[in-house]
């Protein structure tokens, strides 16, 4: 499995929401037709006015590797472009353990305690 996780940084807040707004078509057309995408989305962050956030959840890197080739990621990286973005940083990470974050009894746990 791999998590995109990341943030992408526009000139102004209403740039910001623009980005969001015109995304949301890309976001679920690559949720419906991208065969090993589990999560697609780009939100507006509630606490930077021009940051959006990126999470991305993909089966494994075939998937990931055809979203790159497919017209929803060039679509959006258009789109999103031509919104004024001043920076973004967005990074991928491999996981080979998943587990939930809380227990039987509903405490959170930071260790991994069903491996």
């Amino acid at each position: 499995m791999i998590i995109i996780a990341g943030e992408i940084d526009f000139d102004t807040a209403a740039n910001r929401d623009r980005a969001v707004e015109l995304g949301r078509p890309l976001q679920q057309a690559t949720r419906d037709d991208e065969p090993g995408c589990l999560a697609y989305c780009f939100s507006a962050d509630p606490c930077t006015d021009t940051r959006v956030l990126v999470y991305e959840l993909w089966a494994d890197e075939a998937s990931l590797a055809a979203h790159f080739e497919h017209p929803n990621y060039f679509n959006m990286r258009a789109t999103l472009g031509d919104c004024g973005i001043i920076g973004a940083d967005n990074n991928k990470y491999r996981c080979d353990l998943r587990e939930p974050v809380y227990d039987d009894t509903r405490t959170p746990r930071a260790d991994f305690f069903t491996a």
